[in-house]
């Protein structure tokens, strides 16, 4: 038989968690009798201060592992225009099933990549790379995005809503806007440029639209984070500067007496300031994270050489990274370690350098790169290996470009990711500028043959449950980070540690189970 302890009356008890934080501990003995398993009970204390007690947990079991899966020209989902709704939900559940096989814990989903949605939404047309005609719902019907946190949250990964912030239309596309695309809302403001259509940044009603489009996803759906990548201001074509001096002129009208260059860059500083703080204000745990170009200005650091995104796209994200307007920075460190042009760890250590806030730092690397221009994967794995040698200063994780890869696993990529990379699940570190209240334990935990079965949190608090396996005496390692709605786990005989997690991936105190 089982016999359990439900540890619901014992935090009740003896005070709450975060007083002392206590650990709590499980034994289980296997006793031959009448062929029956006894479970055999013993609860240890662990009062606060006795750290060097507490379980020692393999550093990479923190660390964000993301993905970008881009829908602009269907380049990882969908794989075309014209699948049905069941075959757009198989896909993503594909690649969702491979990021788990992967122990990859952060979906970038690209859900506004022209001005459109990926989603239903009131402000903007449903997105032309989803049915072939911008304007045009899923038939039969389904919100993608929805779908998508849903199908992210049992698994116990995040989703982060990845949206452009000014390009209305691509340029390999060639399709008639609705109305309700906001080039055709603002049409003053909505410039052909090297074939795109681009929104005027420096238009307030072309920033309120942004503004407005983006607050409204975060408080219509559960996602963990906003997106934006290397786009705000066009990259530069053929020497034609943006169209936007009638912009500039109504500016310096009022008074106005930056220059051109820097009141571009002010115009994109304003919004994202007002991102930043318009998304906490509506939810305090949602995320607001930038993958920019990886090159600010050529020569920082000294040796660099390439674009300037300061003086080309008007971005500024050493000023992001510096006034803390930015959750997470995830510079798009496109180019190999060795190159001293543009050197993966001294683009990497310079980025470093700029974070006095202590923001966290998540590498953008060009996975597409070992089927596009024939990178070895092993360029790869050794620029992950040398994110994760600067976590002291903040590198915490990657996030690569694209799922294509992955999906399908182009050179074996997968194989040597689970083997040389990512062989043991992680949970994306706590950003301790936002939360860092704890969950409640778990309660009801009991230990089986074979099996570990707890209740199903009732709090809402819970996102994912944490199993960590004892490898030597003292040190665990994770095993598992299993959706919020799992409630058992199967495992071979061993002494595991169960915490729940909650959407900032704070985790709970420790319930340790004997499996025998």
């Amino acid at each position: 038989m089982d016999v359990s302890m439900d540890t619901a009356h014992l935090q009740t008890e003896h005070g709450a968690r975060t007083q002392l934080n206590r650990r709590y501990m499980v034994l289980g003995a296997t006793m031959g009798l009448l062929a029956s398993t006894v479970l055999i009970v013993t609860v240890v204390f662990v009062t606060e201060g006795a750290h060097e007690d507490l379980p020692k947990v393999d550093p990479q079991s923190r660390e964000f592992r993301g993905v970008w899966v881009a829908t602009v020209e269907n380049i990882d989902w969908p794989s075309n225009m014209s699948l049905s709704t069941e075959q757009q939900k198989s896909e993503l559940v594909a690649i969702l099933d491979r990021m788990v096989e992967l122990n990859l814990n952060a979906l970038v989903f690209q859900i506004r990549p022209t001005g459109d949605a990926f989603y239903d939404s009131q402000l903007e047309p449903w997105s032309y790379y989803l049915t072939g005609r911008q304007g045009a719902p899923p038939s039969p019907y389904y919100d993608p995005l929805q779908f998508a946190t849903t199908e992210c949250h049992k698994r116990g990964i995040q989703l982060h809503a990845w949206l452009n912030p000014y390009r209305a239309r691509h340029k390999s596309a060639n399709y008639t806007l609705p109305v309700t695309n906001m080039a055709r809302r603002f049409p003053q403001y909505a410039y052909v440029y090297d074939g795109y259509i681009w929104m005027d940044p420096g238009a307030a009603d072309v920033q309120n639209h942004t503004y407005d489009v983006i607050i409204d996803v975060v408080r219509r759906y559960d996602v963990d984070a906003i997106h934006f990548d290397d786009y705000f201001y066009p990259y530069p074509a053929g020497g034609v500067d943006f169209p936007d001096n009638a912009t500039f002129r109504a500016y310096q009208s009022t008074g106005g007496t930056m220059s051109k260059s820097d009141w571009r860059r002010d115009n994109v500083n304003k919004l994202i300031k007002r991102l930043y703080e318009g998304i906490h204000a509506e939810k305090p745990h949602v995320k607001f994270g930038i993958a920019p170009f990886g090159i600010w200005k050529p020569g920082h650091p000294e040796g660099i050489e390439g674009f300037s995104q300061y003086d080309s796209l008007y971005a500024d994200p050493k000023f992001w990274l510096e006034q803390g307007l930015v959750d997470y920075l995830a510079p798009q460190l496109y180019w190999m370690i060795d190159p001293p042009q543009q050197s993966y760890p001294a683009l990497l250590d310079w980025w470093l350098d700029q974070n006095p806030l202590r923001r966290h730092v998540y590498t953008g690397n060009y996975l597409s790169r070992i089927f596009t221009t024939g990178w070895p994967v092993s360029e790869l794995v050794n620029q992950v290996k040398i994110s994760r040698e600067r976590a002291e200063q903040m590198s915490l994780g990657n996030i690569m470009f694209s799922m294509k890869p992955f999906r399908d696993n182009i050179s074996g990529v997968v194989d040597i990711f689970q083997s040389d990379v990512y062989g043991r699940p992680a949970i994306p570190p706590v950003m301790t500028w936002l939360d860092t209240q704890a969950p409640d334990l778990p309660t009801g935990v009991k230990a089986g043959t074979k099996e570990i079965t707890w209740n199903r949190d009732q709090s809402g608090v819970v996102r994912a449950w944490a199993v960590y396996r004892q490898d030597q005496e003292n040190t665990w390692g994770l095993v598992q980070v299993l959706g919020y709605n799992t409630t058992s786990v199967s495992v071979e005989a061993g002494t595991y540690m169960l915490r729940a997690v909650d959407r900032m991936g704070n985790e709970s105190t420790d319930v340790i189970v004997k499996v025998s």
